[in-house]
């Protein structure tokens, strides 16, 4: 009966001096490895103290189970070994043989600073934000976006907005985009405000009208369509140059650049207003 009560409180106690989000990860790729119905992890985070550490160690030796952790203060670190070899808990060291692998094959030494890992997964987190906020606020979808974005890319159709708007998310911008047409009004929420970014976005009529023929054959729809007439192309793009001066936006013609090219003008324009 003592054994089946001790195999239903198996735990993996993962701690650190971050979050600790690393060693769990590592923890839960483990279970799944194994039919580990009953085995539960525990987490501490943010550990400062040898007292913290002597204290998990000694809760690991009474449930039978093991820790996983990652500490980059050395003082930490030896505390740990020291105490799992005391009290016999078996302490599986994440970061460790990482890090000295660095040092032995590149010379360099660790920052020891807590948290870094955790500050890389923000940065994931943030960009993922990002990307998920462009496809929401997409070609004008809600006009919330425009209001709510770093960035806001405006232009007539095929003038590579969504592109460039998912290209920029990519690096962690909040982007929206609008489509300009001369038959619809803007929306109150396309305005300049500190800290946000209007660009508009231009293109050779020539050029246009090339690109809109294409798009039409790709779709199945006949190349004579007003969408891609000479005519319709030049109306729009007079009507969407008359709106950017009115909104004294930066404008950009992309007649001939790739989008990387036109995402470095604009962040370079973004960090001159930052």
């Amino acid at each position: 009966m003592q054994h089946s009560d001790r195999q239903m409180n198996q735990m993996i106690i993962v701690c650190s001096d971050a979050v600790g989000e690393t060693a769990e990860a590592v923890a839960k790729a483990t279970l799944r490895q194994f039919s580990s119905e009953g085995v539960r992890i525990k987490r501490y985070g943010h550990l400062r103290t040898e007292d913290e550490i002597a204290s998990i160690v000694k809760e690991a030796a009474g449930c039978g189970g093991f820790i996983a952790y990652t500490l980059v203060q050395p003082e930490l670190r030896e505390m740990m070994r020291e105490e799992a070899v005391r009290r016999g808990v078996r302490a599986v060291d994440v970061m460790g043989p990482m890090m000295q692998a660095y040092i032995d094959s590149f010379g360099t030494f660790p920052k020891r600073q807590p948290g870094l890992l955790h500050s890389m997964d923000d940065n994931y987190f943030r960009r993922m934000e990002a990307i998920e906020f462009a496809v929401r606020y997409d070609d004008g979808k809600d006009a919330r976006g425009l209001a709510e974005a770093q960035i806001v890319l405006v232009g007539v159709s095929r003038t590579s907005k969504t592109p460039l708007s998912i290209f920029l998310s990519h690096k962690g911008y909040k982007v929206a985009n609008l489509p300009l047409l001369p038959e619809v009004k803007p929306p109150l929420e396309l305005r300049s405000e500190p800290g946000k970014l209007i660009v508009g976005l231009t293109m050779q009529p020539q050029r246009m009208q090339e690109v809109r023929s294409e798009r039409l054959k790709a779709l199945g729809l006949p190349p004579a369509a007003a969408y891609a007439s000479y005519d319709r192309i030049q109306a729009e793009v007079d009507y969407a140059r008359g709106l950017m001066e009115q909104l004294s936006c930066p404008v950009i013609d992309v007649t001939n650049r790739a989008i990387e090219e036109t995402a470095g003008i604009i962040i370079g324009m973004l960090n001159e207003i930052a």
